[in-house]
């Protein structure tokens, strides 16, 4: 809706039937602080839980419902909206993302839904076991591939009494300005040819897994998840797609990412064998525990004065079931060796049936577990090897996506 006479991107937010729905109006402040002009369309369902004044109050126009959709117009209200810079969907109920994966059109917030051509950026709020459901998971992978964008849910409180924490709540109204804001600033870029991976789905691992002896012990790693966060930083920023799946980290999850929390080696095989169906490259940075525990026991044991001996049973090999059925997309690998580190990181490449490995040294100073710079060296199947200097994670990150994409384009030309 950008032209010469409107120098405001235009963002319509869509209010849907949810507890976080009372956060809108906020949401509608943060974006016009962050120079955006704002039109709110609230859902039936919405209206029992925000009222009509606060969000025309706080978008500075009235607002737009089923009530108003027919009103007298020289265009169809839903025709109109649809021709806006950016839709923003908060909060975002599994209702909507649902009826907008049916291709329904029977009410205002679905029938612009399915008009606009506007980049989609959906913030949403629900109970955790609504947003696990599979059938809320299906319509999230859909949406994910129409192009749309995801911000949360994130973890914190929940908004029914008595439900305490979970992965569920609305990300803060300030997270989704910001990401509302990025995301007209990476399709401008992304039009102008500047983004290399644009329409590429990546999907990373990162951090430790925790492999549980009982309910409170569990055998782990120091993995701090930083260099996986860095490929998925990187690859958003160069206008991919990205899917992220984590073991138990204290890191920011980067803005745009679609973000999948784990804790077993068994949890993080299964996100990434789903997230990877529809990738083009994955990158598998995670240190997952070679073991688990083949009976853990159900209730905390007590110490005692004799020796301890725990059974321990493989787990499944992650990197190994990702190259069984590679097919076209581009497989990358991490490997950590103290010593005979080449040789045995390109037989790793061989078995695994990964395009490379980057092999690294956890006993350098400065490089090992939880550094913010790393020194690794790359190597293929084949044997051949390249030795990259210390860089920063970031700057790894980088010449990773680098050589990621030269293997997919040769892939693909072939």
């Amino acid at each position: 809706m950008s032209d010469a006479n409107h120098f405001q991107p235009l963002a319509v937010v869509i209010v849907a039937g949810s507890m976080a729905a009372v956060k809108a109006p906020m949401v509608l402040r943060r974006l016009r602080e962050a120079g955006f002009a704002t039109r709110a369309l609230a859902t039936r369902a919405a209206l029992a839980f925000v009222t009509e004044l606060s969000l025309a109050t706080a978008a500075d126009a009235p607002v737009l419902t089923d009530e108003s959709w027919f009103a007298p117009s020289p265009e169809a209200q839903h025709l109109a909206l649809a021709r806006c810079d950016l839709v923003v969907v908060a909060a975002g109920s599994a209702d909507l993302m649902a009826r907008h994966v049916s291709g329904r059109a029977d009410d205002l917030a679905s029938a612009t839904l399915l008009s606009t051509r506007a980049p989609v950026l959906w913030a949403p709020a629900m109970n955790p076991s609504m947003w696990e459901h599979p059938a809320t998971q299906h319509n999230l992978r859909t949406l994910l591939e129409w192009g749309h964008e995801f911000i949360g849910p994130v973890f914190g409180a929940l908004g029914s009494s008595g439900e305490g924490e979970g992965f569920g709540r609305m990300a803060e109204p300030e997270q989704i300005a910001a990401r509302a804001g990025a995301l007209l600033r990476e399709q401008a870029t992304a039009e102008d040819g500047l983004q290399d991976l644009h329409g590429l789905h990546v999907v990373v691992s990162a951090g430790p897994t925790r492999e549980y002896l009982d309910p409170v012990r569990f055998i782990s790693n120091p993995s701090s998840g930083k260099m996986g966060f860095a490929v998925a930083a990187r690859a958003r920023a160069r206008g991919a797609r990205v899917t992220l799946v984590s073991g138990p980290v204290n890191l920011e999850v980067p803005p745009g990412v679609q973000f999948v929390p784990v804790e077993s080696a068994l949890e993080m095989r299964d996100a990434m064998l789903a997230a990877s169906e529809s990738a083009d490259m994955v990158v598998m940075t995670a240190a997952v525990a070679d073991y688990r525990a083949a009976r853990p026991a159900g209730e905390k044991q007590a110490k005692g004065s004799e020796a301890l001996t725990v059974e321990l049973t493989p787990n499944p090999d992650i990197l190994a079931e990702l190259g069984s059925n590679k097919g076209e997309r581009v497989l990358v690998g991490f490997a950590m060796e103290t010593h005979a580190g080449v040789e045995r990181a390109a037989h790793k490449a061989r078995r695994k049936n990964a395009d490379f490995i980057l092999l690294n040294y956890p006993t350098r100073e400065g490089t090992g577990f939880g550094g913010d710079d790393n020194e690794v060296t790359l190597v293929r199947a084949s044997g051949e090897s390249e030795v990259w200097p210390r860089l920063r994670k970031t700057e790894v990150a980088e010449r990773l996506l680098s050589e990621a994409l030269t293997l997919h384009k040769y892939t693909r030309s072939v």
